[in-house]
């Protein structure tokens, strides 16, 4: 049988055949997670991204989702609904739910709080939105900078440098060195206002990078991973540099929203309804998007999927009772073709 977690040692998290043996998030929602490198802080491998979720329904969301046993809460400033998701989070404690340390709390740095003086201030924003002391894992959101917005001008100020110019665009800052906004990174971790730093979008030549230049290194490399998008290379090379993953789109979600010139994906192209997930699923006895996140799970790396419906919430927390063959997994990876949902470069065009 395949446990789930990558095996750590010696500071370094290696995908072995069997991917070793586990480490238990809090109860009692028995969701296994990854010990991260350098704290031994524990991630639960299933995360319920808050991502599009409205801010009309969103606490409700996040408290309901606390009660159905989510431990791991992935929210950024991006998304729009942070005061929302506190609000969920303090009712959910309020009723002896469960208590703060019993949560898994992210949130992301937005590109535009890219210079070293501005990081500190973007993180503080998070946590007086979420209404907390600590983060447990603050990750720079993509490695694109952008020019500053103000807090007053525009929160959250989004991709678009100024939305009422003739033609909008993103507008660069080329003078923000990764080295200083990992800098500012690490100055969080000093301060106790976060406990674990990592990255989002990040390729290897990036990582490589910030490693080479960091007191403090990075501890998750969050990005789009599904059967479409396998990333087996970027695997291989966090594993082998104690750097956990978590796979964002996990079901291969087509609702990535960009300009009126983004042409979405053809709905039909589903990871869900593809005809090898249909069968494997099929065969067990399980939904597709239950063997999907199960793979997921077995390839060694956490995920985080959206839902704001309580069954689905449940439906995707319950991936342990049942195992994929090699047979399976090799079948599912197969699907890989490259194809990248969320593609910020559309935002320049």
């Amino acid at each position: 049988m395949m446990s789930l977690e990558p095996k750590v040692s010696a500071g370094r998290m290696s995908l072995t055949a069997n991917h070793a043996a586990a480490s238990r998030a809090p109860e009692p929602t028995g969701c296994p997670a990854l010990k991260l490198a350098r704290t031994g802080n524990l991630l639960p491998v299933v995360g319920l991204g808050t991502w599009q979720i409205e801010r009309g329904e969103c606490a409700k969301v996040i408290e309901d989702a606390i009660r159905a046993g989510y431990r791991h809460i992935d929210c950024a400033c991006d998304y729009g609904n942070e005061k929302e998701v506190g609000q969920g989070i303090r009712a959910a404690i309020k009723d002896g739910v469960c208590s703060r340390a019993d949560l898994w709390i992210t949130s992301k740095l937005w590109n535009t709080y890219h210079r070293k003086e501005h990081v500190r201030a973007a993180c503080e924003k998070d946590l007086s939105d979420l209404g907390l002391e600590y983060l447990d894992l603050y990750l720079i959101h993509f490695p694109i900078s952008l020019k500053f917005v103000p807090f007053e001008t525009r929160y959250p100020p989004e991709w678009i440098h100024d939305p009422s110019a003739p033609q909008p665009k993103m507008e660069m800052d080329e003078g923000v060195s990764i080295n200083d906004t990992w800098a500012g990174m690490e100055e969080l971790v000093e301060a106790g206002l976060v406990r674990n730093i990592g990255v989002c979008n990040f390729n290897v030549q990036l990582l490589q990078h910030v490693r080479s230049v960091a007191r403090i290194p990075p501890q998750v490399n969050q990005v789009e991973l599904h059967p479409f998008l396998v990333q087996e290379q970027l695997l291989r090379y966090c594993a082998h540099v104690g750097i956990a993953v978590t796979g964002f789109s996990p079901l291969g979600s087509g609702s990535y929203e960009g300009p009126a010139s983004y042409q979405a994906p053809d709905p039909k192209e589903s990871v869900l309804l593809h005809p090898t997930v249909a069968a494997i699923s099929q065969k067990l006895g399980k939904t597709p998007a239950q063997v999907v996140l199960r793979w997921a799970t077995l390839r060694g790396y956490s995920v985080v999927a959206k839902s704001s419906k309580t069954e689905r919430q449940l439906e995707n927390l319950s991936l342990f009772d049942f195992q994929l063959s090699a047979e399976d997994i090799a079948s599912i990876t197969a699907l890989d073709r490259g194809l990248r949902y969320n593609d910020p470069g559309v935002f320049s065009q």
